[in-house]
């Protein structure tokens, strides 16, 4: 995968599709221990519900909607 496909950018544009009446914010900023990376919660509302999205920095600079392996 190339680095912009897995930007936190892209991902939210993926996974939320944010708009101009659902905009997407961050709701949390957190680093994880021992420099391991970082977590970011993304919140999108729509019409009947919110959705929100747990994205991990990897140690390889990448962003995934799984925490990194302890270790």
């Amino acid at each position: 995968m190339r680095r912009s496909e897995n930007s936190l950018r892209a991902l939210v544009e993926k996974w939320l599709s944010p708009s101009d009446a659902s905009p997407a914010r961050v709701t949390c900023f957190r680093h994880l221990a021992n420099h391991k990376g970082c977590l970011v919660c993304v919140e999108s509302t729509r019409t009947t519900r919110r959705l929100s999205i747990a994205f991990f920095r990897h140690g390889d600079g990448g962003w995934y909607v799984f925490p990194p392996v302890a270790g």
